[in-house]
């Protein structure tokens, strides 16, 4: 797989230590199709594609920030219509890539009716937990507890006051044919999922945990580290619903505390105060609650 051509090269300009990179140059790796893609406006985007400059070395689209998964839907149906009239002898599989503001919230009505509409595409988010391009503001993904330029923390403000959107299971609910939670910290697990996504015919859905350096005010050389704490911590399971039927692809032999992930980020060191305590034990109880939950949903009825 390492040894075939990167779908995203080096030279781009995203920041020092950011894992982004590690899920795009898997893209063409993990399949022998041909792949095109599409990204929202974000992080990503802007790193990527400063003109005359690109860091892509497939078809890339930059799309409007709200509509990734639209744009890629008619590129979807342009090149099966393609392939029906013979005008082609490539295999295209479309891929809509987007940040959690560009999927959790400002794009989630296209991304809701590209899988709806059944189109054969990939959506990648990369969930970095806030508006990172444009100035670390809360997003639908935001943690709680978390401090952004929109949640700031003050003498009576202790960051956002939201728990964070579920957008997976949300996409489950859209009985697509497969979606899963990933992390750059695992690559054999997300090159697997990459795969699946790309291969399978029908709509899927991919959630990739992708810490920010500056956004969760951490080291550069943190992103993996932190990542694998989110993992070990269950803040972000890592599992696949294919159909109906949901696998947890990882188990932490003994879940760590979430304040073993929450307290390596300069976003949550305000919470290490006391009279925030009660955040910390409302943060833990919705983790430990979710991942119960997760457990049972891998069991069945």
């Amino acid at each position: 797989m390492a040894k075939k051509k990167s779908a995203f090269s080096s030279g781009h300009r995203l920041c020092a230590g950011c894992p982004v990179p590690i899920f795009t140059k898997m893209l063409t790796r993990v399949t022998d199709y041909d792949v095109v893609v599409g990204s929202a406006t974000g992080c990503l985007e802007v790193g990527s594609s400063i003109f005359p400059y690109s860091a892509w070395n497939v078809p890339w689209i930059h799309t409007a920030f709200e509509n990734a998964a639209a744009t890629m839907s008619g590129v979807e149906a342009m090149a099966k219509v393609q392939s029906k009239k013979d005008k082609t002898p490539k295999r295209i599989k479309c891929v809509a890539i987007g940040g959690d503001g560009g999927t959790y919230d400002i794009g989630i009505q296209a991304l809701s009716g590209a899988m709806e509409r059944g189109h054969d595409l990939l959506y990648i988010c990369y969930d970095n937990g806030a508006y990172m391009n444009t100035g670390i503001q809360r997003s639908g993904a935001t943690p709680l507890g978390a401090a952004t330029t929109t949640t700031p923390v003050g003498k009576v403000t202790s960051g956002k006051q939201q728990h964070r959107k579920d957008l997976s299971r949300i996409m489950v609910a859209h009985h697509v044919e497969y979606v899963a939670q990933a992390s750059i910290h695992n690559p054999i697990d997300l090159s697997n999922k990459i795969k699946k996504g790309i291969e399978l015919n029908g709509p899927a859905f991919l959630n990739i945990l992708s810490p920010c350096i500056p956004g969760w005010r951490i080291l550069p050389d943190m992103a993996v580290e932190s990542a694998s704490l989110a993992v070990e911590t269950c803040f972000w399971p890592l599992y696949e619903v294919e159909g109906s039927s949901y696998t947890i692809n990882y188990k932490p032999k003994q879940k760590k505390p979430v304040t073993n992930w929450l307290f390596t980020q300069g976003r949550f060191r305000h919470l290490k105060d006391p009279k925030w305590a009660h955040l910390i034990d409302e943060f833990q109880s919705r983790i430990d609650e979710q991942w119960d939950w997760l457990l049972t949903q891998e069991k069945g009825p």
